[in-house]
């Protein structure tokens, strides 16, 4: 038992070397700047949370070859649009919370399998449930559509623009071989049978718990449940829980500054990049600033109290955590008797 916890807390604590983090971190910063601006331009920052979606597009295959690398972004870019469209279609016809909760667990589920098939990096669907959620508790009318895809298409397109670019002028090395499409098996449906149990209880508990960012609780859970093995998911968890915590101090103190959207947007990149440089070394140091970045968008999209935003979102990731790993400890638990 010491040993296991010994093993978690290494984990926790460690900080992998870099790797070249800091053109990955470019490439995610150009990705969500120049949508943002171009929306600050023609005063339309209340759809910069379907730019912000999009762009998270360029943030795959970072040390695949061109080839996976561009394969990678444009599925997941493809995937990021679908949710969209999907939250949005919930929030039109005003879907109940709780019918809300269960389309997301299934599509969780479902871009497990497409994840686990196309070997994407970063894997898994934390990106695609954090989409469809957000935009399922947006208000929004039928012209919503066109804007989820005008902006989140032009958003994605232009980080595959910016993707194809930096390789052509660079011609970098991958630092992996080519992949190619795997087969189905057992592995990925027990991981895609335990994100959507995690997902549809920690949703369900949120909605119970605060009612408010429900999705929250959905993606800490699904965060807490990803990994090879129960110390691997135990150790993501712990790190998205602190690590959102401590990134909640950092939120409280920018959200203090009241600062007009164009600094705002300078903060986001920075915290952009600033996450991009971590997320692949110690997850729990890359949520200090996602999780900051975050509540600036959800802030920009749809106004809301910050105390609200940071209560609402420590009390749903707590939840998300906890019910996830206690799935993630259950499932190994159940594989182990089989």
């Amino acid at each position: 038992m010491a040993d296991s916890r010994g093993r978690v807390w290494t984990g926790v604590l460690r900080v992998e070397p870099h790797r070249g983090d800091h053109r990955v971190a470019l490439r995610a910063a150009v990705s969500v700047a120049v949508p943002l601006l171009v929306l600050w331009m023609l005063g339309r920052l209340d759809l910069s949370i379907y730019a912000s979606f999009g762009a998270f597009a360029a943030l795959y295959g970072r040390h695949d070859v061109f080839r996976d690398r561009i394969r990678m972004q444009a599925s997941a870019g493809g995937i990021l649009l679908l949710a969209m469209l999907i939250g949005t279609a919930l929030s039109v016809v005003s879907a109940p919370a709780a019918v809300s909760v269960l389309v997301v667990a299934v599509i969780a589920s479902a871009v497990t399998l497409l994840a686990y098939s196309m070997q994407w990096h970063p894997p898994g669907p934390l990106f695609p449930v954090f989409a469809v959620g957000a935009c399922a508790t947006i208000p929004a009318t039928a012209s919503a559509f066109g804007s989820v895809l005008l902006v989140g298409g032009a958003s994605v397109l232009f980080g595959l623009a910016i993707t194809t670019t930096v390789t052509l002028f660079t011609r970098a090395q991958a630092e992996t071989p080519r992949k190619s499409l795997r087969p189905v098996e057992a592995t990925a449906w027990e991981m895609s049978i335990t994100v959507g149990i995690a997902t549809v209880a920690a949703g369900i508990a949120g909605l119970l718990i605060m009612e408010s960012h429900w999705y929250w609780a959905a993606v800490g859970a699904v965060a807490a449940v990803s990994g090879a093995h129960v110390t691997a998911r135990v150790i993501r968890g712990v790190q998205r829980l602190v690590g959102t915590l401590l990134g909640i101090l950092v939120a409280a103190g920018i959200l203090a500054l009241d600062l007009p959207p164009l600094a705002i947007i300078g903060v986001a990149v920075l915290l952009q990049a600033s996450a991009e440089m971590f997320v692949g070394r110690n997850y729990g140091i890359a949520m200090v600033f996602v999780t900051p970045l975050a509540l600036l968008m959800v802030g920009l999209a749809a106004p809301i109290p910050a105390d609200v935003l940071l209560r609402d979102r420590a009390v749903e990731t707590t939840i998300g955590v906890v019910v996830g790993t206690i799935v993630a400890v259950v499932s190994a638990a159940l594989r182990r008797r089989r």
